[in-house]
Order: structure tokens, then C-alpha cells, then sequence
């Protein structure tokens, strides 16, 4: 019955740079019944970059970036021949999985989380130019920095308020009244954690590796690709994505 699927064969355009970008799915109720610390919590940020890490060993991609409970890859080589059906299922499956695993082998969720509990992931396939792969990024941290800044500004001021009144206080506020809601709580988002800010992301980087020549019982060095997480990205330009090899 194969020609009853429907889009099965819809492939990405060869010609593209491929990202795909997976969502965490009912995430608030995730966050609210492992009772993550507002409004970030480090150990969950560590949980999703090492499944994050799991996912760049299986698929090798040039590029992941993560904030919040998303995740985006540039992919290298495309797998799947393309067909567009199949890396969405098997990336959000498999980020799914690794996720699970992850979290299910830290002590503090002990008896929070269990087989019971459903984590699930969507995703999407988003072809780009190479500026458009330049232009994504900066525009994903840009939406890391407002969910930083109105994380900080909601989780502040329900300290005093309930959820009504604190959504009436935040109501149509702008950029720098927001920060001034934060200074007068003696908060700057300046000195917040980088990650907060502007993301967490994997990459690979030449690191060196000493070896022993089996033949000539000599000390050697040579050069190997490692996946570094960086907690500290600087503001996404395109000298960052050419020092990285990213494009």
C-alpha cells in the first residue's frame, strides 16, 4: 500500500544547507513536575547538551545550538537520502530517547521521573542559503536573549505577585522597562551565566592526541576532531562560523 503514504518521498533540496529544529513538547508540565529551578535550571541545561552530544555522535552534524527546550543542527552530510519524513520522525525520536536516558540517570529526579512519564520531542526541516544559515542562528540567540530577559522579568516579579497579577505588571512592557524592573530587583542580565544568554553549543575542534608508534615504540601526536559544548558563545557572526568550520 505504498501509494497510499502520503509526502513519503518528499525529499530536501540538494542544493541547501539542511537545519532541523527540535522543540521539547509540553515542556512546562516536564518542568513543573521535576521542579526545575526558576528560571533556569543548570542540571537540565546539562541533561539536554549531553543528549545533544549523543545526537551529534550518531548524526555528525557541522553545528548544534541549544536554548531553552530547543534544539537546532546544521547538518553535514544529509542522512536518509533526503526524505524529509524520515529525519524528522527519527531526529525527534531519537532526541527523545537520549533525553530520557539522561535524565532517568540523575539522583535528584529520583522518584520524580519514571517509565510513566512521556518526553517527546517535534521537529522540522528548514533548508537555508549559506547567509541564511548565518542569519537562522542569529536569529534563534536573539530569541534566546528575549526568553532570558523576560524569563528573569516573570520569575522576579512572581517572587511578590500571583500569575495574574504578574502578567498584568509585564502587560505590553517594553525592552528597557523590563531591565528596569530587573535593577530595581538588583538584577543585571549582564552578569547572568553566558549560557542564560546567548545559548549553549556543539562543534567540532582539532585537539591533540599523543600515541605510541607501534613500530617504533615512539611517543607521536597527531590531530583529532573532538565535540566541544560551549558554555560560552560570544553574539553569533559570520567570523564565528568560519573560525568554527561551520560553513
Amino acid at each position: 500500500m505504498k501509494e497510499c503514504e502520503i509526502f513519503s518521498n518528499l525529499k530536501v533540496p540538494c542544493t541547501s544547507n539542511i537545519a532541523v529544529r527540535l522543540d521539547g513538547r509540553n515542556f512546562s508540565q516536564l518542568s513543573r513536575k521535576l521542579e526545575f529551578e526558576k528560571p533556569y535550571d543548570l542540571e537540565f541545561a546539562e541533561i539536554l547538551a549531553e543528549a545533544s552530544h549523543h545526537l551529534f555522535k550518531e548524526f555528525n552534524p557541522r553545528f548544534i545550538y541549544i536554548f531553552s527546550d530547543e534544539i537546532s543542527l546544521l547538518l553535514g552530510e544529509v542522512p536518509f537520502a533526503g526524505r524529509v519524513e524520515k529525519i524528522d520522525s527519527v531526529m525527534a525520536s531519537f532526541m527523545s530517547g537520549a533525553f530520557t536516558r539522561e535524565i532517568m540517570g540523575r539522583e535528584r529526579f529520583s522518584g520524580l521521573f519514571d517509565e510513566t512519564a512521556s518526553i517527546s520531542f517535534d521537529s522540522r526541516v528548514i533548508p537555508l542559503s549559506r547567509k541564511g544559515v548565518i542569519a537562522y542562528f542569529k536569529e534563534r540567540q536573539m530569541e534566546a536573549w528575549r526568553n532570558c530577559l523576560n524569563g528573569y522579568s516573570y520569575w522576579t516579579l512572581r517572587k511578590e505577585h500571583s500569575k495574574e497579577e504578574t502578567m498584568t505588571l509585564l502587560h505590553k512592557k517594553k525592552s528597557n522597562q523590563l531591565h528596569e524592573i530587573l535593577f530595581q530587583q538588583g538584577i543585571n542580565l549582564a552578569q547572568m551565566p553566558a549560557w542564560q544568554r546567548r545559548g549553549i553549543g556543539l562543534y567540532t575542534r582539532k585537539v591533540e592526541v599523543e600515541g605510541l608508534n607501534p613500530l617504533t615504540h615512539e611517543k607521536v601526536t597527531s590531530q583529532r576532531n573532538k565535540i566541544t559544548i560551549d558554555w560560552d558563545l560570544p553574539m553569533f557572526d559570520e567570523k564565528f562560523f568560519n573560525e568554527k568550520s561551520i560553513i
